[in-house]
């Protein structure tokens, strides 16, 4: 991703954390790379700052990977998107809405569902379908949105993964909103302590301990 993925050496310092540890077999789908990813970087204060974000530790999906910018309400545009973004568009998205990949019918609701995520804050994924002109396949896709703060502190930012099942024909994309899933940010730190609790089923239990007595008394065997 130009401007973001193409400038590492020179970025913000921050918390980086590689895909490759969450990788398991031959490797996640990049939506559940992503999410773990973002889910590494919560901390107590809430959900990660986008100087958080470092694409070194999102090499292996940057091509599906974007960054929103919250604008006015339920509007969010792309600040930077990859390749696979810009090829189901036709053209370079940095500046377009992300309702342009949407029907009309569906833009309301993703308007509705972006003030969601921000104010929650909350995680929406989304599961989409392509209207193509009669005669040409349609396109599935799924796509992730995870609440970033701006430097300012404010949940204005959106780390994203859009994925399609292939790519249009010829004219740009436009999706259908078929289901969506929204989860707050407490149902995930809740979930995340869980896991982080130390397991004790099988322990057992600890023994006291006693402190040896002071005075010893010495014992002389002999042979009769």
């Amino acid at each position: 991703m130009r401007n973001f993925f193409g400038n590492c050496p020179g970025s913000r310092k921050g918390k980086i954390v590689a895909m490759e540890r969450f990788r398991s077999g031959r490797s996640l789908s990049p939506i559940r790379q992503a999410e773990a990813y973002w889910t590494a970087l919560l901390t107590g204060d809430g959900v990660p700052k986008r100087a958080d974000i470092d694409p070194r530790g999102l090499e292996n999906i940057l091509e599906y990977t974007f960054i929103l910018e919250r604008i006015a309400p339920g509007i969010a545009r792309f600040r930077l998107a990859g390749n696979h973004l810009c090829q189901l568009a036709g053209m370079e998205v940095r500046g377009m809405p992300l309702t342009a990949f949407f029907t009309a019918s569906a833009r309301k609701e993703v308007e509705t569902m972006l003030e969601r995520l921000f104010d929650a804050p909350a995680i929406g994924e989304v599961e989409v379908t392509s209207k193509q002109p009669l005669g040409r396949a349609r396109l599935e896709a799924r796509m992730i949105l995870l609440p970033l703060k701006s430097d300012l502190g404010d949940v204005s930012r959106i780390l994203g993964v859009l994925v399609a099942d292939g790519m249009p024909d010829k004219t740009p994309c436009k999706f259908a909103l078929d289901q969506c899933r929204i989860r707050d940010l407490a149902s995930i730190q809740q979930k995340r302590a869980d896991q982080q609790q130390p397991v004790t089923g099988f322990a057992e239990e600890q023994g006291t301990f006693e402190r040896p007595a002071t005075h010893l008394r010495l014992v002389i065997s002999r042979d009769d």
